[in-house]
């Protein structure tokens, strides 16, 4: 559920509000409620052309028909969610995502072990999935299609 738009690594709301156990419109209203909280580097409105491009990559619309054009959340967003929906599932749900965050930024700049960091990262994900969501599983299938056939990655960063 973690998809690269605009060159950053972002969540879609619907994905997010699955997660966090909440109606997308809740979790829109409360983002709206709070609009100096989300600056365009940490929340966008997806395009028509990106919005159909997504929809492409999967073949049909999980989605169903859409009203909007969803918000996608960086990172930094997906943090400053975490302070306006307190409920417990939400704070759970976010470290969760924090870490998995945190886990592809290193798979990405770390050259070397990638597939035991693959592994380990499956491993987490699979112990969330037996306590929470069975949507993750589309990130776990990801992951595996990674250690089987790696993309070729820029380097990232300065080098000595």
């Amino acid at each position: 559920m973690i998809y690269e738009i605009r060159g950053q690594k972002v969540m879609l709301d619907i994905d997010l509000a699955v997660l966090y156990q909440v109606e997308t419109k809740y979790l829109n209203r409360t983002v709206k409620r709070h609009k100096k909280r989300f600056p365009a580097d940490f929340m966008f409105q997806l395009t028509k052309k990106e919005c159909e491009n997504l929809r492409c990559q999967f073949g049909t619309s999980s989605w169903g028909g859409l009203r909007y054009l969803p918000y996608a959340f960086t990172e930094q967003g997906i943090a400053m969610l975490s302070g306006l929906l307190n409920s417990e599932i939400a704070i759970k749900v976010n470290i969760n995502i924090m870490r998995t965050f945190v886990q592809l930024r290193h798979y990405v700049l770390d050259k070397s072990g990638k597939n035991e960091q693959i592994s380990e990262l499956r491993k987490l994900l699979m112990l969330y999935i037996e306590k929470n969501d069975k949507r993750v599983n589309e990130i776990i299938i990801a992951l595996n299609n990674l250690i089987e056939k790696p993309p070729k990655t820029k380097r990232i960063g300065f080098t000595a």
